[in-house]
């Protein structure tokens, strides 16, 4: 098989930090080839060399055998190479045939009907369905998904690179995007995928190269593997995959939320009527596609956003009387004696301030007990090198800037802060997105340990496996509403993702 394009050699450094060193690895044509590696692995860095954001320091890039320099994007595209990133580079106003014609040279005055003939023909060759006159804002996430290919493919694309393709995608959703890149795969196109999930490794790709702290390690035969070794690959050592699951001992109603009505800023309703119950000593999963409320819920009870109507009741653990925490700001909800930790889906947005280091990222919870203007720098200097031994963080010192640290890094330490207040609720939104496979066991076993612990964990996740492997039940949102709340020990990817799309799912929240 011919190759599409050969990688020689290839080394990129920042500074003192080498991000690939001497890597060399081909893509054939008419193969899918994954790409796996621990976060910090050099993986998107070798990735935006291909597709001309990063120009390497030494090596050879060959298309078609022949050897090129890559200095743009522009100069990818010439040669035929689309790379699909992870977050959408799309314009909401536009339609969807706009933004795929958008930047193209000659493209001033718009023959749509030509236009809208073209992006029919591409879709009905690899079975893409979209409407190219439907604006980016009304699309779902697979329909934006859809619109970056089909961008990448109208320009003559011959190699693609998708980087986390179906992070947040629905597994009927994830299956079709399969069956696209199949009928690719049959019509030439070389595909790179890069993503953490080893069950689509090993159900989508033709072949596996692994790097490990910049470096290659092999390519194998996606046949002749599994995720057990690829993993030890990755990791370079052996490591568990299995999560889990502690048995649910003295469960009691912890924080019980009874139709909760929330509107954005521009009037649309984000959570209609939502009921549950989360109880201490489990591990309560939250399921959805993209944008289906999870972050609004999440920060309702948290006191960070606003809301029009209903109920939140924590039931503390000495059984006292049940406090309501509506209307009330995160300090008070503090005040009230409420132990609520959380872990926002925004890490360094809202959990931690970027610029201070571990020291003061860990005494926000204390500045405001300080007295005078001196604040004692002792306790945040301790828990800080406590986080940094129990959960392994990778940084220069408890002074470097948050910013600076790796994804997996900064997740760790805004956990180990949270946890360190010894919560009876914890909420963490995609506590592991992006990270890698060893990354992301250290968190759910810190989340286990506070199940363990009596608390009363809400998890916000979207790889379903893990949701199925790590939970004891799973509430399902669909367009703000509960669509259904199953036992994860009986549920199936399948029920969920119809859950998701709400296609034969109870709209009444109720419990199964």
């Amino acid at each position: 098989m011919e190759h599409a394009i050969e990688l020689r050699n290839i080394t990129k450094t920042f500074g003192s930090v080498v991000a690939n060193n001497n890597v060399s690895l081909s893509l054939k044509k008419g193969e899918i080839l994954a790409l796996l590696g621990e976060n910090g692995s050099g993986k998107t860095t070798l990735m935006n060399m291909i597709s001309g954001i990063y120009y390497p320091d030494s090596g050879q890039i060959l298309v078609d055998g022949r050897e090129v320099s890559i200095t743009s994007p522009k100069d990818a595209f010439s040669l035929g190479i689309g790379m699909i990133h992870q977050h959408f580079k799309l314009i909401d106003i536009f339609t969807a045939a706009e933004n795929i014609v958008l930047g193209l040279p000659g493209k001033g005055h718009l023959d749509r009907k030509k236009l809208s003939a073209e992006i029919s023909e591409i879709s009905a060759r690899y079975g893409f369905e979209l409407d190219p006159d439907k604006k980016i804002y009304d699309m779902s996430v697979s329909e934006k998904q859809t619109v970056e290919i089909i961008k990448v493919l109208y320009r003559g694309a011959n190699i693609l690179i998708l980087d986390e393709p179906t992070a947040v995608l629905t597994p009927q959703e994830a299956n079709k995007l399969f069956d696209i890149l199949r009928n690719m795969k049959k019509d030439g196109k070389a595909i790179v995928i890069i993503t953490h999930k080893l069950n689509e490794v090993m159900e989508i790709s033709d072949r596996v190269a692994v790097l490990r702290k910049g470096e290659y390690i092999a390519t194998v035969n996606t046949s002749e593997t599994n995720p057990q070794a690829l993993t030890n690959m990755m990791v370079g050592r052996a490591v568990s995959l299995d999560i889990e699951r502690p048995p649910v001992r003295h469960a009691k109603d912890r924080l019980t939320v009874q139709s909760l009505n929330c509107t954005s800023s521009d009037g649309v309703k984000v959570l209609d009527n939502v009921s549950f119950t989360a109880k201490s000593g489990e591990i309560l999963g939250i399921a959805g596609i993209a944008g289906s409320g999870q972050r609004e819920l999440c920060e309702a009870i948290a006191g960070l956003y606003p809301i029009k109507s209903g109920s939140i009741s924590y039931i503390p653990a000495d059984g006292g009387k049940p406090r309501e925490l509506v209307g009330r700001d995160p300090l008070s909800i503090r005040q009230l004696g409420v132990s609520l930790a959380f872990v926002p889906e925004d890490r360094l947005g809202m959990g931690l301030v970027a610029g201070m280091g571990m020291v003061g990222n860990m005494m926000l919870r204390s500045y405001r007990r300080g007295k005078g203007i001196f604040t004692d720098r002792r306790p945040g200097k301790k828990l800080a090198a406590d986080v940094v031994e129990r959960l392994e963080v990778s940084t220069p010192s408890v002074s470097t800037p948050v910013s600076r640290l790796s994804g997996g890094n900064v997740q760790k330490v805004l956990l180990g802060r949270e946890i360190a207040s010894e919560p009876t609720v914890i909420m963490a939104a995609y506590p592991v997105r992006g990270l890698d496979i060893n990354s992301s066991f250290t968190i759910y076993h810190l989340l286990n340990e506070q199940k363990e612990k009596n608390a009363a964990v809400i998890y916000v996740g979207e790889d379903l496996d893990v949701l199925l492997q790590l939970c004891d039940r799973i509430l399902v949102l669909c367009g703000g509403r509960v669509s259904g709340i199953v036992d994860a020990r009986t549920a199936t990817k399948e029920q969920l993702g119809l859950l998701m799309t709400q296609v034969g799912g109870s709209t009444n929240g109720g419990e199964s």
